[in-house]
């Protein structure tokens, strides 16, 4: 059986290439320098995104997925970024451009109302998933948690009959990101060779870069996807064909798949994984924290040696100086077990000695602690938010989670470009067609089309460390015109303004009505003291 040839890796063995040296002049003397002893060794070569990464894809999945599963730091970070991302799923609030449109803010208002109640008839539902198994809140947290771990995940568009209670076309199908590769070049089980990453399309000559179809121009115009996974022990039998897809419907110009990932470089086709990074970092750490763990474990334990107190000669009876052959015996460690008052008689010739397994800890908690931090820093994630410990001040730890929250936003939006609008509109464009919504030139005009389809996408709340603090800042936001209502009820408690404002009204004619007093919260001025404005709430 032939061996398994591997992929290159751009930065091992010897790479002949020609180096221009130059000599006390702008990095050449710093970090371009190849003279100094400290720089003389770093060898490497920046190659294209082709090159860098997708034949290294596969190892870097696995590696990602097996952190993931196994590393309790890896997790965290992972699941932090989900559960502060998407949470229980991003909410849809519309909000057409009214002015564009032609019409009243009121109507647009009544409009943004019915659509979102609308949507929800589709998106809370299990028949919005091909396999009838999520809704498309709960396909949002798998899509993003396969974006994470894989570096980028797909969805499909897909349209099957309407039926009783889904009056909707439209359905949903995802997988992941390893489906979608190169048709009939991939190995089983070792990395992607370097001739196989591009191939042609033999029917219009197009690139095809992992499963990811291009045309002249580099642009995307299809992916190839694989009907089973290509290593898949439980599914030997079936042999893998590949679909090709087009990215664009030829008749409307949208979407039929989609690709949710974050590209960080140009003539990028597939996404790295989240963890990618900080791979060694996180399992050097795991493996260190299993090692101590381990080492504590037995320390735990009180352990003992049998020994003879007799040389051992290497004649067939190992006790054969002074003892006497009947009163050799066989030791058996099962007839002897160690107990609160417990006595046990050896046989003669042997003794007890114990054994205490000294092992200091003092250095493993700053040492790990500095590792997490820097990991955090690479993934964006304050140690603090990583590890759920906020034992600084107020400061710091308010600090600590705008800088996380800031990069779960960040997130946010990414996702809600990649998955959630493109849903949206391709939901929308179907229920004008069918006649439950009402959106006069949605299809006649381009400009119309984004006016109707605008939209904010909210999910979790950050944390809060201080509500009075925060409500202060919010209601100067709104006052200075900085903010809206609407937007710090989201964001800060994850509800609808409107839908609070009208409930407030039903419970505030209830109480008059029961006679009951209506009390009103006193916020405290921001110029006051601490300890008066404590006082204060008390009392409220």
């Amino acid at each position: 059986m032939p061996k398994k040839r591997r992929a290159r890796m751009p930065t091992k063995g010897k790479i002949n290439i020609a180096r221009r040296t130059f000599k006390n002049t702008g990095y050449s003397e710093n970090g371009a320098s190849y003279g100094k002893a400290s720089m003389a060794g770093w060898d490497v070569v920046r190659s294209s995104p082709t090159s860098d990464i997708i034949t290294n894809l596969s190892t870097l999945r696995a590696r990602s997925a097996d952190l993931t599963m196994g590393a309790p730091i890896a997790s965290s970070a992972v699941n932090t970024s989900r559960t502060n991302v998407i949470g229980v799923g991003l909410g849809v609030s519309p909000r057409p451009k009214y002015g564009i449109l032609g019409i009243e803010a009121s109507t647009a208002e009544q409009w943004a109302k019915t659509v979102k109640n609308e949507f929800d008839v589709w998106a809370s539902s299990k028949f919005c998933d091909v396999f009838k198994k999520n809704n498309f809140y709960d396909m949002q947290d798998i899509a993003y948690m396969s974006y994470l771990v894989d570096g980028d995940s797909f969805a499909a568009f897909k349209y099957r009959t309407p039926q009783a209670g889904m009056p909707y076309a439209l359905r949903l199908q995802l997988f992941e990101g390893s489906r979608v590769c190169n048709p009939g070049t991939q190995g089983v089980i070792s990395s992607v060779s370097p001739w196989m990453v591009i191939v042609r399309n033999p029917n219009n000559g197009n690139r095809i870069i992992d499963g990811v179809e291009v045309d002249i121009d580099g642009a995307v115009v299809a992916y190839w996807v694989c009907n089973k996974y290509l290593y898949d022990p439980t599914n030997m039998t079936q042999l893998p064909e590949w679909v090709r897809v087009d990215a664009f419907s030829q008749q409307t110009g949208q979407p039929n798949i989609l690709q949710i990932g974050h590209d960080e470089r140009p003539e990028q086709y597939r996404g790295v994984p989240y963890l990618a990074p900080v791979l060694e970092s996180l399992k050097q750490v795991n493996r260190y924290t299993s090692a101590e763990l381990t080492a504590a474990i037995i320390k735990a334990y009180f352990t003992v040696f049998f020994s003879e107190e007799v040389p051992n000669t290497g004649s067939t009876f190992p006790l054969n100086e002074g003892i006497k052959p009947e009163a050799k015996i066989t030791l058996d460690p099962d007839k002897f077990e160690l107990g609160p008052g417990s006595m046990n008689v050896l046989p003669p010739g042997y003794k007890v000695t114990s054994m205490d397994p000294q092992r200091s800890l003092s250095t493993f908690e700053p040492f790990t602690q500095a590792l997490i931090k820097e990991i955090g820093a690479a993934l964006e994630i304050p140690y603090e938010v990583l590890i759920k410990s906020f034992n600084s001040s107020y400061t710091a730890s308010r600090a600590a989670l705008l800088q996380a929250s800031a990069n779960f936003k960040m997130r946010r939006t990414w996702f809600a470009r990649d998955f959630c609008q493109p849903v949206f509109e391709a939901w929308l464009a179907e229920a004008i067609t069918i006649g439950r919504i009402k959106a006069p030139g949605f299809f006649d005009d381009p400009l119309i089309h984004n006016a109707w389809c605008n939209t904010d996408w909210y999910g979790p709340v950050m944390g809060v460390l201080d509500p009075i603090k925060e409500v202060q800042g919010a209601a100067l936001r709104v006052q200075y015109g900085i903010s809206t209502r609407e937007k710090e009820t989201a964001e800060m408690t994850g509800t609808s303004w409107d839908e609070n404002v009208e409930r407030l009204a039903i419970e505030k004619e209830t109480m008059q009505r029961l006679g009951l007093p209506l009390e009103t919260a006193v916020v405290p001025s921001a110029d006051r003291s601490e300890n008066e404005q404590n006082g204060e709430v008390n009392k409220t």
